[in-house]
């Protein structure tokens, strides 16, 4: 009878421990407790790429709907002077992966088709994919790589678990390869193995697809993720499905509203990853970035009220669409608005993870937390520098003043940027103390930094840019010293 009993006591014990654990199974993946915010956050930065500044709603754009952008925007920080560590794609990329001005490793342009033997990113150099999973994170890169074609620059071999997307800067939206000498930057990658042809629709849906299929592996392991979400989209080829296209049927400018369908595209995207991480209880915890690799690459973008684009470093050209959000660590609804720029996000990072990281000292980024919390009231960056081309375009950003050589006006420009964010007024000739002193600090900073690795192909861009613009203030001031009888 007593063994009995025992029999039944032990039964009624276990069957409580089974019942709580059930309990405790079915909140694991739903909204998050207490236990779920006070684990490490997951990561995600969300990459686009050559998206204008002006081309998102939380930076006032009216013509394209980007809700979901400003949704995220609104839980988190919008910086409005939020920086891209350089003009073009490759470079850009390489300061925001390592948190380090790309010009110190011979990172400073974009790779070249035309040479033989391997080009990318040197192996010695650390990335936060790194860093993140020797902590113990699951890591994956999705999307536009732009770091090296050969093997060993994968992001297989760069910290990365997995990975899928094309090694490449630019590429047919439809799955298609532009010429057979391109083909290996074009081909859609899964941990290194190609993707068939028959298995890929729209490249910007089958990124988000990989995204939310991640995501959903994720839920059954219990450490957290970094997710690298690069989008090639808003790059050219201007390719978009009618079904984004219809979003932005009523815009009149042809060129803007085929634009608009690729940033259409990306925002859905977007929207359907956070909702995968919302019904899996991780969006709370999730810390986001989102922002653009440079300025609008000119064909349908807006950069205004900002002067220049793409390729140049004006401002139309560095400052990007930028904000940060993590509903668990940070109030929303704010904007900050002194300069910060990519490097911070590698530093900003850590700060979040608390991860004790040895080489943080050789990084260039500051962490944003205890700004955006209004612990730190100083500016996060006494200077802030820009190379391409081994120097034939600089730029120095410091404290209210501004200096652009930029090689398409072949001349110094010195800015307020106080009262001339928009780089109206060139105060070079008025303020001569000042402009020497910010290229002094250009040739200081420069002496750490190496010649570019490989060539660099922008310069001939640079030119063209150039004799276009002579050509038509030719055009238009022709007829002034003619009289009137010779038109």
């Amino acid at each position: 009878m007593n063994k009995l009993l025992n029999l039944n006591l032990w039964r009624g014990y276990l069957a409580v421990a089974l019942f709580a654990m059930a309990a405790l199974s079915c909140t694991n993946h739903t909204k998050p407790n207490k236990e779920t915010i006070a684990k490490k956050p997951n990561v995600v930065i969300i990459l686009a790429d050559d998206l204008g500044w002006g081309d998102v709603g939380f930076n006032g754009c009216t013509d394209i709907p980007t809700p979901n952008l400003d949704a995220l925007a609104s839980d988190g920080v919008i910086f409005t002077s939020g920086y891209a560590s350089h003009s073009y794609c490759g470079p850009s990329r390489s300061g925001l992966l390592t948190g380090k001005y790309q010009a110190r490793f011979g990172c400073g342009n974009n790779l070249s088709k035309d040479l033989d033997g391997p080009q990318g990113l040197p192996t010695n150099e650390t990335f936060i994919s790194n860093v993140l999973k020797e902590d113990g994170y699951n890591t994956c890169a999705i999307g536009k790589w732009h770091l090296g074609d050969s093997i060993q620059f994968w992001p297989t071999q760069r910290g990365f678990d997995d990975w899928y997307g094309f090694t490449g800067g630019a590429r047919n939206y439809w799955g298609q390869s532009w010429d057979k000498k391109s083909l290996p930057w074009h081909l859609i990658r899964r941990n290194g193995e190609p993707v068939p042809l028959e298995e890929q629709g729209y490249l910007t849906d089958d990124f988000t697809n990989e995204a939310i299929n991640y995501i959903d592996d994720y839920t059954k392991s219990d450490k957290p993720f970094f997710m690298y979400l690069a989008y090639n989209a808003p790059h050219a080829p201007i390719q978009a499905t009618k079904e984004y296209l219809n979003k932005t049927e009523h815009i009149e400018n042809g060129k803007r509203a085929a634009y608009g369908g690729l940033v259409v595209g990306m925002d859905e995207g977007i929207g359907k990853v956070i909702a995968k991480l919302k019904e899996a209880g991780e969006y709370e915890n999730t810390l986001f970035f989102f922002y653009s690799d440079n300025g609008g690459h000119g064909s349908g973008t807006r950069q205004e009220p900002y002067r220049g684009r793409k390729g140049n470093l004006f401002e139309g050209g560095i400052r990007v669409p930028f904000l940060m959000t993590w509903p668990a660590g940070l109030k929303g609804g704010k904007q900050y608005h002194k300069p910060i720029v990519a490097y911070d996000i590698f530093t900003t990072i850590l700060g979040a993870t608390q991860i004790n990281y040895s080489k943080s000292a050789d990084l260039d980024g500051t962490n944003l937390l205890p700004y955006v919390k209004g612990k730190v009231n100083n500016e996060p960056h006494d200077k802030i520098f820009w190379r391409y081309s081994d120097g034939l375009g600089y730029a120095v950003r410091k404290g209210d003043y501004k200096l652009v050589k930029e090689e398409v006006r072949q001349e110094l420009f010195l800015f307020n940027m106080k009262t001339d964010s928009l780089e109206q007024f060139n105060l070079a000739a008025a303020m001569p103390e000042k402009l020497n002193e910010l290229k002094a600090d250009y040739t200081e900073w420069n002496k750490g930094n190496i010649n570019n690795l490989w060539p660099d192909a922008h310069p001939e861009h640079v030119y063209k840019e150039k004799a276009i613009r002579e050509r038509a203030i030719k055009a238009a001031c022709g007829g002034e010293n003619k009289k009137p009888n010779q038109y």
